[in-house]
């Protein structure tokens, strides 16, 4: 029997931010592969609600967790080991951005405040790094695994307004192709780290940078769109495909790479 394409059957994931609408999406579409999955959170209400929306979709395991704390990252993975006996997938999609760490039209580097420029770079770079120290040690011991990381256009080139944001995905990108070389050279040919880089997409924590209050579109959105070859915003669903194939078996020959889902924006000069 042929299996489906990107099938991952029996293969168990660990996705940490589960509770927001990218980490609850790339919950949702491991699910639907076949995988089982926790997810973990530092909110409790928001993972309860991700939860009872997921758990129709296959086996799945939550636990509120804090990813900038090596013990409660090893909880979940003790948990995880306990529950169904090994790690196969860790998606990193925690992090986020500051309203201190963003700087409006009428402000500029001068005004931001350096205490939210810390407390981004934490979020996303730490909250990265540290689960994969946990998770990362535990599949070195298998000898197998796959790491993906969540990266962003911010780190392909200067977006105006975020520069805390883009300093952490920067990072987030040297420190996945470093960890890349690290566990292959180390450890095992079969352990492989990659990031996805989002383009842009419509949700909760930009709709009202993106979108006028009666639904058209603003003066950065209209700049965005210009840069994007595809004329129009990504949905959220359509970061699965990448997620599901580098998860999977046919991507055994690929790690330490970061891969857009931009609709062509870091591809375009502009002109």
């Amino acid at each position: 029997m042929i299996k489906p394409d990107f099938d991952l059957s029996g293969k168990v994931a660990v996705v940490t931010g589960g509770g927001g609408v990218l980490g609850s999406n790339v919950g949702g579409g491991l699910l639907r592969a076949g995988a089982k999955v926790l997810i973990t959170d530092i909110s409790k209400k928001k993972l309860e609600e991700k939860h009872t929306a997921l758990s129709p979709l296959g086996e799945l395991s939550s636990t509120v967790c804090d990813v900038l704390d090596i013990e409660s990252l090893q909880e979940v993975l003790n948990r995880v080991v306990g529950d169904w006996g090994r790690i196969d997938i860790l998606v990193n999609a925690a992090g986020g951005n500051m309203p201190g760490a963003t700087l409006p039209p009428d402000k500029s580097i001068f005004d931001m405040k350096i205490e939210d420029f810390r407390r981004v770079n934490e979020l996303n770079l730490d909250g990265t790094v540290l689960p994969c120290m946990v998770f990362g040690k535990a599949m070195a011991v298998t000898g197998k695994g796959s790491i993906i990381n969540i990266s962003s256009m911010a780190a392909d080139s200067a977006i105006t307004r975020v520069p805390g944001y883009s300093a952490a995905k920067s990072g987030i990108n040297i420190f996945t192709k470093w960890l890349a070389v690290e566990l292959a050279s180390k450890f095992s040919d079969k352990i492989r780290v990659n990031a996805i880089a989002p383009g842009f997409f419509i949700g909760d924590q930009n709709r009202a940078v993106l979108l006028n209050p009666d639904g058209s579109y603003t003066e950065r959105s209209e700049k965005i769109l210009a840069r994007t070859p595809m004329k129009r915003f990504g949905d959220i669903s359509e970061l699965n495909g990448i997620v599901r194939f580098l998860c999977s078996d046919e991507a055994s020959f690929i790690t330490g790479a970061v891969i857009p889902v931009d609709g062509g924006f870091s591809a375009f000069s502009g002109v």
